[in-house]
């Protein structure tokens, strides 16, 4: 009896422990549900929060895409806007530019008036009917980079000829040689070009090809000009320019002592000496014999001069600044005194805020060939008569 009353008590311990395992584990189940709906809220919130997000960044992307696109339209109208005030300004630079550097006192009004008597009396003899001068630039094209950012290129001025001509840098004695101006811009530097080399080193940038003849200057203790036969490669004449204690014809291109040109009528010498530093002087000259034909003193500065260039008789002056700026044909001379000085438009050439070394005028062409810092530079030249204005 006393074993059954055992039995039966461990029974119902057995049991009574086993209902609280049970429920043990149905809290625990419990809880971990109440976790799980927990979680699963909190998801569930997340979810809704980034989708909502996602929506309010896509909206915000568009209206900022819209901003893009109006901020766009906005900056190609200003754009048009400045484009169109700088034609305008540099029309009315054009049509109402600053007169030139002269300084005018009564004894230099006496000296224009005796200078213009002196003209009146022994008129120069012209070579050619030509009466064309510059009415403006119409475009500028950039060919190439080669060399230095000083020299002189340019193209035989002679008829029918292609030829392209190189002088890099300010002192040497050899001449880059193109067969034409494809060979030229495809030229890797000057991989297809001929070089010539001469009996002396040309000195400046102030020379010229004319009629398959080199004409350069040779500066030492005088002014040489040399001929140089290009064909033979031989000198056919050199001569001293009669002018003593020469200094340099251009203030910002100081490596210049003369300057060649040649335009319609033939070869010319743009120079300065010590007798008349503070201006231009310019001579006609005979292409075939190198003897001096004509000499004129101008009243066009030399003072932020950095080129100029001869057309139909009448020297054109380009202006700059010491730290480059905008480069303006500021003073002009007409040996025929067809056209004067005050009477002629300011003309500024297209922007490109660099400093021409050079420009050759190529009357064939009517072209200008121009050294801008190592670039190689073509000018297309507007024309109209001088008695027009």
């Amino acid at each position: 009896m006393r074993g059954l009353v055992v039995l039966v008590t461990l029974a119902c311990l057995a049991s009574a422990q086993h209902q609280a395992l049970i429920d043990y584990l149905e809290r625990r189940l419990l809880a971990i549900e109440d976790r799980i709906s927990l979680w699963h809220e909190q998801t569930t919130r997340y979810v809704s929060e980034l989708r909502e997000l996602k929506q309010q960044m896509v909206s915000q992307l568009e209206n900022l895409d819209k901003e893009k696109e109006t901020l766009r339209m906005n900056l190609d109208s200003v754009g048009t806007r400045v484009d169109r005030v700088e034609r305008e300004m540099d029309y009315l630079e054009t049509q109402n530019g600053a007169q030139p550097c002269v300084d005018v006192d009564d004894k230099l009004i006496e000296q224009e008036v005796t200078l213009v008597k002196e003209k009146q009396k022994a008129k120069y003899s012209k070579l050619s009917d030509c009466s064309d001068m510059i009415s403006s630039i119409k475009a500028m094209k950039i060919l190439k980079r080669v060399g230095g950012p000083k020299g002189m290129w340019t193209k035989d001025t002679s008829r029918g000829s292609g030829k392209i001509y190189i002088f890099n840098g300010t002192d040497d004695d050899i001449i880059h040689e193109f067969a034409s101006v494809q060979d030229f811009t495809s030229s890797q530097g000057f991989t297809l070009s001929k070089n010539l080399k001469l009996t002396s080193s040309w000195s400046g940038t102030g020379h010229v090809v004319y009629n398959n003849h080199a004409y350069y200057i040779n500066y030492g203790q005088e002014i040489n000009v040399v001929k140089y036969n290009i064909k033979d490669g031989s000198v056919t004449d050199s001569a001293v320019f009669p002018e003593q204690d020469p200094v340099p014809v251009y203030s910002l291109t100081p490596e210049t002592v003369m300057d060649l040109a040649v335009d319609e009528e033939g070869l010319w010498a743009i120079y300065a000496t010590q007798q008349n530093e503070r201006h231009i002087s310019v001579a006609k000259m005979d292409a075939n014999s190198l003897d001096i034909e004509q000499m004129w003193d101008t009243n066009c500065p030399r003072e932020n001069a950095e080129a100029a260039f001869v057309i139909c008789g009448t020297l054109y002056v380009v202006y700059n600044t010491k730290q480059p700026g905008r480069s303006r044909v500021q003073c002009l001379f007409d040996v025929n005194d067809m056209v004067s000085n005050e009477e002629a438009p300011l003309v500024y050439f297209p922007k490109r805020y660099g400093a021409h070394s050079s420009l050759k005028y190529n009357p064939q062409e009517q072209l200008l060939y121009a050294w801008d810092d190592g670039y190689q530079i073509l000018y297309k030249l507007i024309m109209k008569k001088k008695l027009e204005i």
